[in-house]
This record gives structure tokens, C-alpha cells and sequence, in this order.
């Protein structure tokens, strides 16, 4: 049964009940006959040098938590309390209830440089700044993990010993262990090479070596990695006999020279960057094998200018399957590949609805009979279907989306998925019956936002959640979604990074207002205790581009928190284009980018100045890539609505940013150069009168830095005053615990400057 909706209520009434709600909040409640609490400590001030130190204040954040193969172990990396940005891998043993340190990054590390590769790898991957351990794989036995470190290789036993792999040179990119553990292949040059494991096997070369350097086997292209959540480029097949590789050739790609200006020097780099419009690498699939003897070209169809989009072997390894992508990223069709042969077929196509666009995704699985689990959009939301001897059927429905697919007990025909049934602002774990799916069961507390994985047999899940009062918290639970154990509780008790600030922390409140079309747009408020007759300048962030989702009922981190301390209230809204809303909705930015999110986020602002408690004369506007170039078109849009716009590694020129992200949305700029030209943000940058900060990172090979020098060039030239922050030799992430804090108190004494100060002022008529 779907909820009931919810009685629409008039903005006056809206408002009321903020402020009421708001007001409250700020107040103490009493109870009758209740003896008082204890009085807690008064809380610390909160500092942005603070919220960027170690240890952090959300507490400990595991990440890439796995069981091993036998159900025994539970492993993952944890951050340490001296150093948020370092990870060591860690073990509990499920039978004696232990945890130890398998493997201290710090002793084994070798200090060695990243390869530039691997460096981009990381970029793409949004994890540059980290350090240490940030992947590792269980071996198929159990008794021992692979695990890089610092482009060296290492097996780690549960006995305690680490052995660096026999063979290894360092600098070996993607190491990925054989499903039977007798082999380990990995990228090196250029190339893939392949070594036994367990013996001191000397490793052999399986592609041939090529003369250009701009031809690569093994490794996933630029776009690939940055828009296709794709960062495999080989693939083993289930008995460890083949392995499917990637080559791509990017002689034809634009080159890029990217500055990466240091503070004691700069460096260049020739980066072959596919921008929209150009040409992209040249991708083929080939077949080969671990002893060397084979070399079998995948038949990829007659269109060279295609997108792999993801491939994976047949749960019996008789059939290689791979999604292709048209260029224009309307049509998937998933083609089935006799590996002895390379020969393929197209099984089915899926094509985009009029106006949208083909979203790539994980949320499927081949099972062992036969049949597909897939996600699809086809009927305007995001659901799940099987796919059966040549016919499809539906497993959910509704107007809501499944955003991950979990896992699948084949044994027991038991589904699980995440999504937002219940409410797009919280995500639940579900489970559905394969062969009674109309009845969904809910297997998590609504009251938190929730994401997921499980083990490879769908019997065990590893769950994620969080509230706006609680930081994430991971526990083990069973098929029913019983608890077994805690990975991390994260209670903020005495202990907690955070105690010393949480009796001073402030409510996130939810809503939503209509857009100039009437659709409804979510938004989320956090303010400082508020004074009656006060009122108080607004930190309005918003990022808005496609794929995104910002206002969710889970934990903000202590950066807002700092926010709202300094004075400031903090808003986001997710505006049309958005994540999670279904196709309709997303597809709002179709050829129309810096349009409809300028008008919803206009929405937002007009309805912040009705409120009694926001000055209407300081909302201040933040955002990030997207976001910063978001921040531009509405200070051209709207002059005077914002008292002060900052902009973070902005996209200026769509032009020049990549073709797999960029023509999905727009097309093609050799056929429509006027959407190109309408959605970029150098023709109207002399209508900007507000205040103006540009922040980019002098090294960002993502956003390019020339998006800034082209904005900042056109401002010169129509004499538009602004002010600019630019960050040698960091990339788009622009993250460190004293840059972050110099970024952010950069942002504050800009916004000081210019009236947007946290003091707050009395209220008018």
C-alpha cells in the first residue's frame, strides 16, 4: 500500500510553523513531575580549524567493509584518531568478537611517489586527499587478503604475516586476484600482466606493447572513470582461464596542457582530455588468457564512436555480456559474446524516453539460472525487472526509485534493494520475494537515511544509516534485517570526537515549496538559536546539476554545524534536475541547463525573505563544480536577489568539459552551439553587480582551471569587479585540514566584507 499524501498547506501556514517549530527548538521543553536532567557541559565553539582536524568529530568512518568468503571475518579501513586521511586495515573475527589491525599502513608504507596514473585514478575516484590503504580484496580461501599499498603489493595472512607479491616491480595499477586465487594480474606500462600467487612465479606480459603511449591496455578511459562509474579495464572470467581487456587508443583525443602551478614550481602535463564535441578514445575488448596463448577480438559492432559501458561474464563463464552505449547515450544494448569466437548478438535494447537519457547504472545481477535482475527507467521512475527467456517482468512499481540493488539469495529467492518507497528523503533496505513480488518488506528504521551492501550469497547485509542527530553508525544484520553485531555504533557518548560540541547542536528542519510550475521542491534549514525580533543572514548552498542529492534525512557533518555556530542560517534545496524524483523531473535539464535550476533556487530565495527571522538583504550563495558554476547563472539571472555569490571550481564554458557528461545533457555543440551558448556562463558575466568570489584549484584536471581564466578574463574585460582564491597545485577537490580550513574562513572574511557578517540585526515592519 502506498502512503497517504499529505494535506497541502498554504506558505502562510508553512511559516508559521517554521518559526513556531524553529522558535521551539531553541527553547528548553518542560515536563511535569519529571526530575531534571543533569545539566550537561557547556558546549566548545565550534571552530573550522576544528571540524577539519583529526580525530573527526563525525567519528570513525569505516570504509569498503566486506565479509570474507567464508562468513568468518569482517574487514575494513579504518581512519585513525591522529590522522583523518590515513587508513589501516582492520578485522573482527565473528566467532571470538575481536577486532585487530591486519595491516598499519605507516609501517609498511614505502613513501614512494604515485605513478600520475594512479594519481588521476584517485582524482576520479574522490579519494586524492587520502592516504594509506583505500582498497584491498580477499583471496578466495579466506586465510588472506591482496592489499596495495603505495603502488606496491602485499598478501596479508590472517596469521599476521605480509609478504609483498613475488614478481612486483611497484607501480602496479589495479590488481585484481583470479576467482580461483591461483593468479593475480594487474596493469603495469601500459599493459596487463599476470603472475601465479603463492610461489615466486615470475609474472608474464599478455598484451603486446605498443609503440604510441597513448594507446593503453587493462585500464578504463578518462570518461569511463570520471562519468561512467566504470574504473575496471580487465575482467577474469569465473574458472580463471580468460580475461576480458580493455584497450583504448587516445591519439585523436584534444590535448589538454594542464598547469599544475605549485608553490615551488609548476609542472605541465599534456592531458588528453575529450572535450564535448570532440573525439573520444578509440575503445576495443579483447579475450585473452592466462597462459598466454589466446588473443580474441570482442566484436563491438560496426560504430567505432561507442561507450563500454560495463562488462561481466556469465555466472558459468559460456557467454561474455557487454552494455555498448550510442554517443548520444539514448540507446543500451547488451550484446552476448561467444569468448571463443568474439562473435556477438544484441539480446535487447534499451532506449531513453523522449527527452531523457540512458542513466548507466550497477543495479543488476546474472543469475545461475539463466535470467537477469535489471534496473530500468523505462516506465518513468527507477525499478527493477527480470529478464527471462526473451520476456521481462516487473518486480517493483510505483512512483519512487530503487537506488541499489543488494544483493540476491538465490537459494531462497530473496531479493534486496535499497530505495526511496517510504520517503525520497530517507532511503530503507528492502526485500521482495522473486516469486511473490508485489509484497515489498521494509527491513529498516524510517527514521534514519540508510545505504547498503551485502556478501556475495545475499545472506548477510552490511547497513549504513544516519539521522541529522546521529552520525553514520554500520552494523551487520541478517536477511530480516535483524542486527547482529556493530561495525561502528559511532554513539556520541563522553568519548565521541563530538561530545564536547553536541549539546550546542542545532536541528535540521525539512519542508518543501513549489516550483513555477507547481512541483513540489524539498529543502532543508538548520538555524542558530534564534532571538524573536532578530533576524540572520542565510548560507544558501546548493549544487543542482543532475545526479545529486543534497536535502536527506541523515547526518550534515560538523561543517554545517560550524556554519550555524558563526551566526549564519544554512539552507539547501534540491531544485528540478535532481536525483531520485524519476525521469520527468531529471529530465527538466534537457538542452536547459542554467534555466529551470535558476528559477527553482530563485524559489528558494524568495521564499527565505518571507521568513521573519531571515534578513532579506544577506543571503549568500555557495556552491561547488557544478554548484560554483550554478552560483554564476544566478548572480547574472537575478542581480540584487543575492547579497554575495562565492564560486568553487565552476564550469564556465560547457565546451570544455568532457563529452560522455556534457552531450548527454546537451547534445552535441557541432549541432547545438546555440544550447551551448545560452547554457554557459560567459555570455551574461557582465550582468553580475553582487559581490563575487572565484575559488579553483590551479592543478583541477576535472573542471579545468581554463573554465576560471575564461570567466575571470571576461569579467576583466567589462570591468565587473570580484575577488579570487586560487589554490597552487591542488585539484578539484581542493581538501587538507588546514587548506579546507583556509578555504572556508577565506569565504567567511569575503562574505564579512562585504555585509553578509553573522551578527545578527533587528527585524523591521
Amino acid at each position: 500500500m502506498e502512503p497517504t499524501p499529505r494535506p497541502r498547506a498554504t506558505p502562510g501556514f508553512v511559516r508559521s510553523l517554521v518559526f513556531r517549530a524553529l522558535i521551539s527548538a531553541a527553547l528548553p521543553a518542560f515536563a511535569a513531575e519529571t526530575p531534571d536532567p543533569p545539566i550537561p557541559p557547556p558546549a566548545q565553539a565550534l571552530t573550522l580549524e576544528r571540524v577539519f582536524a583529526s580525530p573527526a568529530l563525525d567519528g570513525p568512518m569505516p570504509r569498503e567493509v566486506r565479509l570474507s568468503p567464508d562468513g568468518q571475518h569482517l574487514t575494513l579501513l579504518r581512519n585513525r584518531p591522529d590522522d583523518r586521511e590515513r587508513y589501516d586495515l582492520w578485522g573482527f573475527n565473528r566467532t571470538t568478537g575481536q577486532w585487530r589491525m591486519l595491516v598499519d599502513s605507516q609501517k609498511l608504507t614505502s613513501g614512494r611517489e604515485l605513478s600520475e596514473v594512479e594519481k588521476m585514478q584517485r582524482e576520479r575516484k574522490r579519494v586524492g586527499s587520502l592516504k594509506g590503504i583505500l582498497t584491498y580484496e580477499w583471496a578466495p580461501d579466506a586465510q588472506s587478503l591482496l592489499v596495495p599499498l603505495d603502488g606496491d603489493l602485499f598478501i596479508a595472512g590472517l596469521d599476521g604475516s605480509v609478504r609483498q607479491v613475488a614478481g612486483t616491480q611497484g607501480g602496479e595499477l589495479n590488481p585484481k586476484l583470479g576467482p580461483k586465487g591461483r593468479h593475480l594480474a594487474y596493469v603495469r606500462d601500459r599493459r596487463l600482466w599476470v603472475c601465479p600467487v603463492g610461489t615466486n612465479g615470475t609474472a608474464t606480459v599478455l598484451t603486446p606493447e605498443e609503440a604510441s603511449e597513448d594507446v593503453r591496455w587493462g585500464e578504463a578511459e578518462f570518461v569511463a572513470q570520471e562519468e561512467m562509474n566504470r574504473y575496471a579495464g580487465f575482467w577474469w572470467s569465473p574458472d580463471e582461464s580468460r580475461i576480458a581487456v580493455e584497450r583504448f587508443d587516445e591519439s585523436r583525443v584534444g590535448v589538454v596542457t594542464r598547469a599544475a602551478i605549485g608553490a615551488n614550481g609548476t609542472r605541465t602535463y599534456n592531458q588528453r582530455y575529450p572535450m564535448a564535441g570532440g573525439t573520444n578514445a578509440e575503445v576495443s575488448l579483447w579475450i585473452v588468457s592466462p597462459t598466454n596463448d589466446l588473443r580474441v577480438a570482442v566484436d563491438l559492432g560496426p560504430d567505432r564512436d561507442i561507450y563500454l559501458a560495463r562488462v561481466d561474464w556469465a555466472p558459468d563463464g559460456r557467454i561474455l555480456y557487454v552494455q555498448r552505449e550510442n554517443r548520444a547515450q539514448t540507446r543500451l544494448d547488451l550484446l552476448a559474446v561467444d569468448p571463443d569466437s568474439g562473435r556477438s548478438r544484441v539480446l535487447w535494447t534499451e532506449q531513453a524516453a523522449q527527452g531523457g537519457w540512458i542513466n548507466l547504472s550497477d543495479r543488476y545481477r546474472f543469475l545461475e539460472d539463466g535470467s537477469l535482475i535489471w534496473w530500468s527507467e523505462r516506465d518513468g521512475f527507477g525499478h527493477l525487472y527480470r529478464y527471462r527467456d526473451g520476456t521481462w517482468q516487473s518486480l517493483t512499481r510505483g512512483e519512487w526509485v530503487v537506488t541499489a540493488l543488494l544483493g540476491v539469495d538465490e537459494a531462497k529467492g530473496r531479493l534486496y534493494f535499497t530505495g526511496t518507497r517510504d520517503s525520497v528523503l530517507a532511503q530503507q533496505v528492502y526485500a521482495l520475494s522473486l516469486a511473490a513480488p508485489d509484497r515489498v518488506e521494509r527491513l529498516t528504521d524510517p527514521e534514519f537515511d540508510h545505504s547498503a551492501t551485502m556478501d556475495k550469497q545475499g545472506r548477510t547485509l552490511l547497513i549504513t544509516r544516519s539521522s541529522p542527530d546521529q552520525p553514520p553508525q554500520s552494523y551487520l544484520a541478517d536477511g530480516e534485517g535483524r542486527r547482529l553485531a556493530w561495525i561502528e555504533e559511532n554513539r556520541v557518548d563522553e568519548s565521541h570526537p563530538y561530545a564536547p560540541y553536541r549539546s550546542a547542536h542545532r536541528p535540521a528542519i525539512f519542508g518543501t515549496l513549489p516550483a513555477v510550475d507547481g512541483t513540489p521542491l524539498h529543502w532543508c534549514m538548520v538555524t542558530p538559536p534564534l532571538e524573536p525580533g532578530r533576524r540572520y543572514p542565510v548560507f544558501y548552498h546548493h549544487y543542482g546539476g543532475p545526479g545529486a542529492q543534497l536535502v536527506r534525512r541523515g547526518w550534515q557533518g560538523s561543517l554545517v554545524q560550524a556554519i550555524v555556530a558563526r551566526g549564519y542560517i544554512y539552507f539547501e534545496l534540491d531544485n528540478r534536475g535532481s536525483e531520485h524524483r524519476g525521469v520527468r523531473f531529471a529530465s527538466s535539464l534537457s538542452r536547459a541547463m542554467g534555466s529551470v535550476e535558476v528559477q527553482d533556487q530563485l524559489a528558494g530565495a524568495g521564499y527565505l525573505k518571507t521568513l521573519e527571522f531571515v534578513d532579506p538583504k544577506r543571503i549568500a550563495t555557495f556552491g561547488w563544480s557544478y554548484g560554483g558554476y550554478l552560483t554564476l547563472k544566478m548572480l547574472e539571472a537575478n542581480p540584487g536577489v543575492y547579497a554575495a555569490g562565492i564560486a568553487v571550481a565552476p564550469v564556465t564554458r560547457w565546451e570544455l568539459y568532457d563529452t560522455h557528461y556534457t552531450e548527454r545533457f546537451l547534445g552535441d555543440p557541432n549541432q547545438e552551439g546555440e544550447v551551448y551558448s545560452r547554457s554557459g556562463a560567459l555570455a551574461e558575466a557582465a550582468k553580475i553587480r553582487d559581490p563575487l568570489l572565484i575559488i579553483h584549484g590551479m592543478a583541477d584536471d576535472n573542471v579545468v582551471f581554463e573554465n576560471s581564466s575564461a570567466i575571470i578574463a571576461t569579467l576583466q574585460a567589462d570591468a565587473v569587479p570580484f575577488e579570487m582564491m586560487l589554490y597552487p597545485g591542488y585539484t578539484h577537490g581542493i581538501s587538507g585540514p588546514r587548506i579546507s580550513q583556509h578555504l572556508y574562513e577565506t569565504v567567511f572574511r569575503f562574505l564579512a566584507r562585504n555585509g553578509v557578517g553573522p551578527g545578527p540585526v533587528s527585524g523591521g515592519p
